[in-house]
């Protein structure tokens, strides 16, 4: 069992490993709908929290309240009520929201002071400091509804949290507000978070919620493993928030995802909407490739881009597996760390998930492409073309008329883009010199429009 153990717990931590390396130091702002604290999720919520800032992640803690609020003045026999999906907050509903607010920070103040042995707090030490980080001003009167007491974030105080955050404690933040007269303000989670994020220039804006993410296409649930899509170009996220009405209630698919787009058009690089149904919802999507929720990213921060010497240890991490089993021709760090220069990467979160080198041959206007690789983790998800595309694009710009590829095992992933069987007599005569005729590779060439 000990082995079984071993044979899966070492490549998993492996592959977490440069997702630690990448976000130590980042600053991540996380905002909790109320739903999943009433759900009883706050004690698992804080343990990977907990775990997340033990790796040298900076924490900002939104937390919402609309259920705790509601019991309240359901208890004062009063009626919520909202308008353009936003609380009416009259004095009654201020009071509530107040004692919610009170009663939520001393649950998760005390949910980060546990340290029992035997669980993930065990020995951790996690300090949660709140203050008046938000400056608000009202809602005010909107298509002739008063919103009274309800506000909107004016300012975020971002030198007092970032102190704060440097001190190695997590900011909590409650959706309060105050204006400079020292009136309160009940603000939207949402909206905090947002503007939390936007302010800080935060990694990541994540919103734990009671949907599961956003689904852009429908599709055979049986013919998928996740019903979501897991990431969403910014582009693709506007098109589809200009279609949707606007959003009344926060099960509406555009409620969060409007504020991921604000978030990610202002500079935030991702942003992600998950379900707190799914126990470590958090760790799965910030330590897993595919994650598992819905992540809004501006395509331009995937870097797809030309090698550099920094790049070598992570091309040889690619490359290996797939030497290992013969699909490639075993190259040496000393030979990938001459060629560098030569080989295109599709790098995402710092991780190198598509490479390919391009050897030109001037003389004969062509190129050879060799050691096309996409990672296990990302395939199908069109890194290959990508990578495959950028290099015929350098090969164009040498001047080139074609590239050509040999290969043993995916001769019809290339025939399927454009590459058409040749013989080895066609090689330029360099590489004809060095062709391998026990491997018997099948010559692919594809002529440059």
């Amino acid at each position: 069992m000990s082995t079984v153990f071993n044979f899966t717990f070492v490549p998993w931590f492996r592959s977490v490993a440069p997702y630690i390396h990448k976000f130590r130091n980042q600053t991540f702002v996380v905002g909790v709908c109320g739903e999943a604290i009433a759900a009883g999720k706050l004690q698992n919520l804080a343990q990977d929290l907990a775990m997340i800032q033990s790796m040298g992640v900076k924490i900002v803690l939104v937390h919402g309240f609309r259920p705790q609020v509601n019991e309240q003045l359901k208890a004062k026999g009063h009626t919520a009520r909202y308008s353009h999906g936003i609380r009416i907050t009259d004095e009654v509903s201020l009071d509530c929201a107040q004692e919610a607010a009170g009663q939520l920070r001393y649950e998760i103040e005390a949910a980060f002071s546990q340290g029992l042995p035997n669980t993930p707090m065990a020995g951790s030490t996690v300090r949660v400091l709140s203050g008046n980080f938000i400056t608000a001003r009202p809602v005010g009167i909107v298509d002739g509804v008063d919103f009274q007491h309800s506000g909107l974030v004016r300012k975020v105080d971002t030198a007092g949290i970032r102190r704060t955050l440097d001190m190695g404690a997590m900011v909590l933040t409650s959706p309060f507000g105050f204006s400079p007269t020292g009136e309160a303000f009940n603000l939207t989670m949402e909206e905090v978070a947002t503007s939390v994020a936007i302010a800080l220039q935060a990694d990541k804006l994540i919103f734990l919620t009671e949907v599961p993410g956003i689904l852009t296409q429908p599709r055979e649930p049986a013919s998928e493993d996740n019903p979501i899509d897991t990431e969403l170009p910014l582009a693709a996220a506007e098109k589809l928030l200009s279609q949707l009405p606007s959003p009344q209630r926060p099960t509406d698919t555009a409620f969060y995802l409007q504020h991921c787009v604000k978030a990610c058009k202002a500079g935030v690089e991702r942003s992600h909407i998950l379900p707190f149904a799914l126990d470590g919802a958090l760790l799965l999507e910030i330590y897993v490739h595919d994650g598992v929720g819905t992540m809004v990213i501006d395509e331009k921060l995937e870097s797809l881009r030309e090698a550099t010497s920094d790049d070598v240890g992570g091309i040889l991490q690619l490359i290996e597996p797939f030497e290992n089993d013969g699909t490639l021709v075993k190259r040496s760090r000393t030979e990938i760390e001459r060629d560098v220069g030569n080989y295109t990467i599709l790098e995402h979160d710092g991780v190198i998930f598509a490479c390919a080198a391009l050897y030109p041959y001037p003389e004969a206007r062509t190129a050879e492409m060799a050691a096309l690789t996409v990672s296990p983790d990302s395939q199908g998800q069109g890194d290959g073309e990508r990578v495959l595309k950028r290099v015929e694009q350098r090969a164009k710009a040498m001047g080139l008329d074609s590239i050509f590829v040999l290969t043993t095992r995916t001769m019809h992933w290339f025939l399927k883009r454009g590459f058409v069987q040749a013989d080895p007599d066609r090689l330029p005569e360099a590489r004809r010199r060095m062709y391998n005729w026990d491997r018997k590779s099948q010559v692919l060439l594809k002529h440059l429009s």
